[in-house]
């Protein structure tokens, strides 16, 4: 066994070794505003809940390792007081991950991840609509850790109304543990599957992927990809050229479909390529019509 002091190690040294030793970590999609109203929506790990009387949750945002900044939703939870923690399952966590892109400040992470804004009943937040459950919840206090990157600040939220998906919850207010299918956070790439094991959702681009925003109507609203496939395809920084296309299609013979003017089929075949995490494959099928 290894030991070490942890002044023996850089700060992403021991970041990662915490990281990848204490887990899964349960995820807090934190949506807040600023000062001007504008959304921000964000995830942390660094999340738990610590008491039910009063009911208390405490995330998180650390200081940017990188160059010790702070991050949008402590400045926000700071000057506000307010907070909605919307928890994450398998169903939106590539939306969520695509979230978590460093966008320019007032850029609106509810429409770069194609997630649905949903006004919240006694804070001003917004909720996250596909989240099964979500806490509308007061700051109480925010404790800073340190003032050097990679220093945590400790958002102590007092839940003040809770909104569960009815599919969810029995007569009993138990809330079935297979239906929520939770999703949480490992280290790297690593995710858990609480009902499944693990797997890998890759890291949002430095380079900023485009996001669901920017994608073509028919490939945002198609009734074959899911919010999934949307995050994949948005964490793209750029897309396929014309050129790219039309090779593609003539070496894998999908003219056929694209002249049977059929987007349902090739929506279908797109999401096949997706699920082996070909991204780019699948963005060259679904724009194929638009450029042959």
């Amino acid at each position: 066994m290894k030991s070490f002091l942890p002044k023996e190690l850089s700060t992403p040294q021991l970041h990662g070794i915490l990281l990848g030793s204490i887990g899964p970590r349960p995820i807090a999609f934190a949506s807040t505003i600023n000062q001007d109203g504008r959304p921000n929506l964000s995830p942390y790990s660094f999340f738990n809940v610590f008491s039910a009387n009063p009911p208390i949750m405490i995330f998180s945002p650390a200081r940017r390792v990188r160059n010790n900044t702070t991050k949008h939703t402590l400045e926000n939870a700071e000057a506000t007081k307010e907070v909605v923690i919307n928890v994450v399952n398998y169903a939106i966590v590539q939306q969520m991950s695509l979230s978590s892109t460093e966008y320019p400040e007032g850029t609106n992470e509810f429409e770069k991840a194609g997630l649905t804004m949903l006004k919240s009943d006694l804070v001003k937040p917004f909720r996250v609509k596909e989240s099964p459950v979500q806490y509308e919840c007061k700051v109480k206090e925010v404790v800073h850790l340190g003032k050097k990157g990679g220093a945590g600040n400790l958002v102590i939220a007092e839940v003040v109304k809770v909104h569960v998906s009815e599919d969810l919850i029995d007569e009993h207010l138990k809330i079935n543990q297979h239906k929520i299918d939770l999703v949480a956070r490992m280290g790297g790439n690593w995710y858990s599957r609480a009902n499944q094991g693990m797997f890998e959702v890759p890291k949002p681009l430095s380079s900023l992927g485009i996001g669901v925003d920017q994608m073509p109507v028919e490939v945002k609203t198609s009734e074959i990809l899911t919010g999934n496939d949307l995050g994949r395809l948005g964490n793209v920084a750029q897309l396929p050229s014309k050129e790219e296309i039309k090779l593609f299609v003539e070496e894998h013979n999908m003219l056929a479909y694209i002249e049977e003017n059929d987007s349902k089929k090739l929506h279908i075949i797109a999401q096949e390529y997706l699920a082996k995490n070909q991204v780019d494959e699948a963005w060259k099928i679904l724009l194929s019509k638009t450029y042959m």
